[in-house]
């Protein structure tokens, strides 16, 4: 390749789409990851992703996985980017069984990769808090927040399919209860004990996406709690997308731990980016 061109790889985790480069062979500076976040996840003029993934050498894990939104903002966690990157290392995956250890910034993240199934164990949540009183348009809303590797709040709905998840979400994604970093936001429609439908409008894409890992985690963490049921439990979780994920729960007392995240991830296209 020549100085102008970056080799990616596009990929899916449940409708959620990310750009996945090499930060070994692709020449940019760490201090342009953020630039080029915003130019290549743009969906007229660069690739089109929800974010981009620059996989990095690490000295506590097998990889280093940093995340950055479309607009460019770097995250401390993606539960699908974690996926994804957990199965474009083949060489890893073939050396080590199949397990993958990533180093984020919101921890070690593990996983485990089978053909194109990939189970990840995320950091503990933490910050859990229930029955959260917010005005939003006039309005006293009761809602719930957990950090699942980034800030999630949790809403219980009927009639999930008619809520406006761009409007509502950016709304509460602002609000001052969650300065000053902010909240992703999740509609939770339950549909069962262990079966919920969710919609998430994410930070840093600022608009609905098709899903969202580390949200599924965090509705069914709350919808847990909100049920009281037994401390063993795998919650099914429906995504905008129409994929269902899989969290795996077990709480021992307080608090939370042992939490995993699966679904399917696929490899979409390679390419050359040009710039």
């Amino acid at each position: 390749m020549t100085p102008g061109q970056i080799s990616f790889t596009k990929m899916v985790a449940a409708g959620n789409d990310f750009i996945v480069i090499d930060a070994a062979s692709c020449r940019l500076q760490a201090t342009s990851y953020k630039k080029f976040a915003k130019r290549m996840c743009d969906r007229k003029f660069g690739v089109g992703a929800d974010g981009l993934l620059v996989i990095e050498k690490s000295k506590k894990a097998d990889i280093r996985m940093r995340i950055f939104n479309a607009d460019g903002s770097e995250a401390e966690m993606c539960g699908n980017g974690a996926r994804c990157a957990a199965f474009s290392q083949s060489a890893w995956r073939m050396a080590h069984g199949g397990k993958i250890k990533i180093e984020t910034k919101a921890g070690i993240i593990e996983s485990t990769v089978a053909k194109n199934n990939i189970r990840i164990k995320l950091t503990d949540p933490r910050d859990i808090k229930l029955h959260i009183p917010i005005k939003i348009n006039n309005k006293l809303l009761r809602v719930n927040f957990v950090n699942t590797g980034v800030p999630h709040t949790v809403i219980f709905v009927q009639g999930l399919a008619k809520i406006n998840v761009s409007l509502l979400g950016r709304t509460i994604r602002y609000h001052p209860a969650f300065k000053p970093n902010g909240t992703n936001v999740n509609f939770v429609e339950i549909l069962s004990n262990d079966f919920i439908n969710v919609r998430t409008y994410e930070r840093g894409v600022e608009d609905e996406t098709l899903a969202c890992g580390t949200g599924a985690t965090a509705s069914a963490i709350i919808t847990f709690l909100a049920l009281n049921t037994e401390n063993s439990k795998l919650i099914r979780v429906k995504t905008k997308s129409g994929e269902i994920l899989k969290v795996y729960l077990a709480k021992y007392g307080e608090p939370f731990s042992d939490v995993w995240l699966e679904g399917k991830t696929q490899v979409v296209y390679r390419g050359i980016y040009e710039f």
